[in-house]
């Protein structure tokens, strides 16, 4: 595969998104944010979803000119509309106004409507770990796994994600889809070819299947059956019942080019370690949790591979498929 370097992937995307419709703003944050995926291994977030956004904003499915905007605030909580635009500028300035508000108050919500997709949902929690605070991030996604018990997709895939920062280290990352892999790995599958295995997802029928564009047709497997499923209708009410967005099942798929306006939300916890038993306190117990888990052969600190990834990226640059690169030149 060829490899770029991560300045110059993120000028070709962002170029790709300007010439799409998004503003020069909106570009370069969405830009920023997929190449942070890229660069930390996880494709099925990055650039390849240029081509997806360039035809949702061809298609009216999203402004990519769109202004987010703060429309209530009372002082911990906070709400911003996306504008039906794209998710990551609308979440930028959600996460920066959280960051100030748990500062004055020990701890914000700030909400996220009338969204889009938001890939990488570690991301969004980059700025809240160097405040040195503790963060959570969640966020709903079109239809695509059952309630428990049933058949029929009504969920997103609903990620979650949770930063806890080091005094001196960098700072611990969870980030996890609550389907058995996140769709992304079955639309990276699907353009490169590849064969899915058995226990990823479903097709129309409910049948298994290694076939990454029946198991998008179909439905994705929820991490631990009923567990993942329970935790799926915790995230879609934290993001859309808080947010007034759309459900899961009320918005049309990402991975076609014509449908509705998503409308989706997302959700950030923003807490200061300060506000409660103190800063020194906080770091002095992850430390004491870090240094058990560490006394395991095999163990490893959530967070320390993509961080890995990303050092060798910033300095060898990224290696994307031919064809992903020339989506974007085109």
């Amino acid at each position: 595969m060829p490899r770029i370097a991560l300045a110059e992937l993120q000028q070709l995307a962002q170029t790709a998104l300007e010439r799409a419709g998004a503003s020069a703003s909106n570009a370069a944050s969405t830009a920023r944010a997929l190449v942070y995926a890229d660069a930390q291994g996880l494709s099925g977030h990055g650039v390849s979803r240029v081509a997806m956004y360039a035809a949702h904003m061809k298609h009216g499915r999203i402004d990519g000119a769109a202004a987010a905007h703060v429309v209530k605030d009372s002082g911990g909580a906070i709400l911003v509309d996306a504008a039906d635009g794209l998710a990551f500028p609308a979440c930028e300035s959600a996460i920066d106004i959280a960051i100030r508000r748990a500062r004055q108050h020990g701890i914000a919500f700030a909400g996220v409507t009338n969204s889009h997709h938001s890939g990488a949902a570690g991301y969004h929690l980059e700025a809240v770990a160097a405040a040195k605070m503790v963060g959570l991030a969640f966020t709903n996604s079109p239809y695509a796994m059952p309630a428990a018990g049933g058949k029929r997709p009504i969920f997103g895939t609903n990620p979650i994600a949770a930063v806890f920062p080091r005094a001196s280290e960098p700072a611990l990352l969870v980030d996890l889809s609550l389907s058995e892999v996140a769709r992304g790995k079955l639309l990276v599958a699907a353009k490169e070819g590849n064969a899915i295995p058995l226990g990823w997802a479903l097709d129309r029928e409910g049948n298994p299947t290694t076939d990454p564009k029946a198991g998008l047709e179909g439905s994705m497997l929820p991490m631990g059956g009923t567990k993942g499923a329970m935790l799926a209708l915790m995230v879609e009410l934290l993001c859309c019942a808080l947010t007034g967005a759309r459900m899961g099942f009320e918005a049309d798929s990402f991975f076609v080019d014509a449908g509705n306006k998503p409308r989706i939300g997302q959700a950030f916890i923003v807490i200061d370690p300060a506000a409660v038993a103190g800063r020194d306190v906080f770091f002095e117990r992850v430390e004491t949790l870090i240094r058990a888990m560490l006394q395991d052969e095999g163990v490893r600190v959530p967070g320390t591979r993509r961080y890995g990834l990303a050092r060798k990226a910033a300095a060898e640059g990224v290696e994307i498929p031919a064809n992903v690169l020339d989506s974007l030149r085109a």
